[in-house]
C-alpha cells in the first residue's frame, strides 16, 4: 500500500485521463452496435448472406468494439489500484487478470469478425459442407407441418400453400445446416470462442473483485458497488454490453461530474467504510435521546404546551 500522499497524488494525476478513456471506450462499444445493426437474419443462412452483403460493416464493428474494450483497461486498472491502496487484504498481483480481461475481449472481437467474413464467403460461394440431406430435411418439415397444422405451418412461410411451404422449409433447413458448418469450420472460430470466454470470465472477476473492495473501503456506494458486481456476473451470460451502465457512472465519478460528488474515501486517501444498517440505526437513536441539544432533541415542555392547546 502507498502512503496517503502518494495515493492522492497518483489518483489526481490519472483520474481525468482514466475518465476520458472510459467515455471513449463506452462510445466505441456503442458505436460498434450501430455499425453491425444492418447484419441480421432468422437463421444462420440468412445471417451469413447478410454478413456477406455488409462485410465492411462486420469489419468496422469489430474494430470499434476492439478499440472500445482496449480503452476500458484504464478504469478497471484505476479502480483496482485505488482499492488496493486502501486495503491490505487485496492481492496486487491479480491486476494482471484485470488488465487481460478487456484485452481478451478485444482479440475476440477481431477474430469473430474474421470468422464471420470467412464463413459468409464460403457459404455464398457454395463451398460449405452440407449438414443434412434434402430427404432428411423434407421429412423433418413434414413432421413440423403435422404438429402445427397446415394453416399455421404455412403462416410461418408468409402464408404459402402447403406444398410451397414444405419446399421452402426444406430449402432453408439445408441452407441453415450448411451455414452452421461454414461458421464452425472458419479458421478463427475456435480461437474467437476461447478468447471471448476468457475475456468474459476475466471481466466478471475484475468487476466483482474490484467493486467488492471498492465498496468495502468506501470508494463506491453500496448501490453502485453491488450493481458493478452483478453486471460482472452478467458478463458471463454474453451480456457484456450491459456493463456500460456501470462504466458510465464510474467515468462521471472520475471526472468529478456526479451531483453528490465523490465518496469521502477518495479525498481521505484511505478506507472510509460505509456504516452498516445497525450502525446507522444506533446513530439515529443517539441523535434522538432526551437531553440531546442537537436537532433531534425534544423540549420537555413541548408535551405540556400541547396539552394546554388541546384544553383550549
Amino acid at each position: 500500500m502507498r502512503n496517503k500522499a502518494e495515493t492522492l497524488e497518483w489518483e489526481r494525476q490519472w483520474a481525468v485521463p482514466a475518465g476520458l478513456a472510459t467515455l471513449a471506450g463506452i462510445a466505441l462499444v456503442i458505436a460498434s452496435a450501430f455499425a453491425i445493426g444492418g447484419v441480421s437474419g432468422d437463421g444462420d443462412a440468412e445471417l451469413l448472406r447478410s454478413a456477406h452483403e455488409h462485410s465492411s460493416s462486420v469489419t468496422l464493428a469489430a474494430i470499434l468494439q476492439a478499440g472500445g474494450f482496449l480503452f476500458l483497461v484504464a478504469p478497471l486498472a484505476f479502480l483496482f489500484k485505488a482499492a488496493a491502496a486502501r486495503s491490505d487484504r487485496m492481492r496486487p498481483q491479480l491486476i494482471g487478470l484485470v488488465i487481460a480481461a478487456p484485452l481478451f475481449l478485444s482479440v475476440a472481437a477481431v477474430l469473430n469478425a474474421v470468422a464471420t467474413n470467412d464463413a459468409a464467403n464460403a457459404f455464398v460461394a457454395g463451398n460449405a459442407k452440407p449438414g443434412i440431406t434434402v430427404k432428411a430435411a423434407a421429412t423433418e418439415c413434414r413432421e413440423e407441418q403435422r404438429d402445427l397444422g397446415a394453416k399455421e405451418f404455412g403462416e410461418e412461410y408468409d402464408g404459402a400453400t402447403p406444398p410451397a411451404a414444405l419446399e421452402r422449409c426444406t430449402r432453408e433447413k439445408v441452407a441453415d445446416e450448411e451455414a452452421t458448418n461454414a461458421i464452425s469450420e472458419a479458421s478463427t472460430h475456435g480461437a474467437a470462442i476461447g478468447f471471448g470466454f476468457g475475456g468474459r470470465i476475466g471481466l466478471a472477476f475484475a468487476l466483482f473483485y474490484s467493486c467488492l473492495y471498492a465498496m468495502r473501503t468506501g470508494l463506491l456506494t453500496r448501490f453502485w458497488g453491488s450493481l458493478g458486481m452483478a453486471l460482472g456476473v452478467a458478463a458471463l451470460l454474453l451480456l457484456v454490453q450491459f456493463t456500460m451502465i456501470w462504466f458510465i457512472y464510474f467515468a462521471l465519478l472520475l471526472l468529478g461530474r456526479l451531483p453528490g460528488g465523490k465518496p469521502p474515501a477518495w479525498e481521505a486517501g484511505e478506507a472510509v467504510p460505509w456504516p452498516t444498517p445497525g450502525e446507522k440505526a444506533a446513530e439515529s437513536l443517539e441523535a434522538t435521546e432526551p437531553g440531546d441539544d442537537g436537532p433531534g432533541s425534544a423540549d420537555p415542555g413541548d408535551g405540556e404546551r400541547r396539552k394546554r392547546k388541546q384544553r383550549d
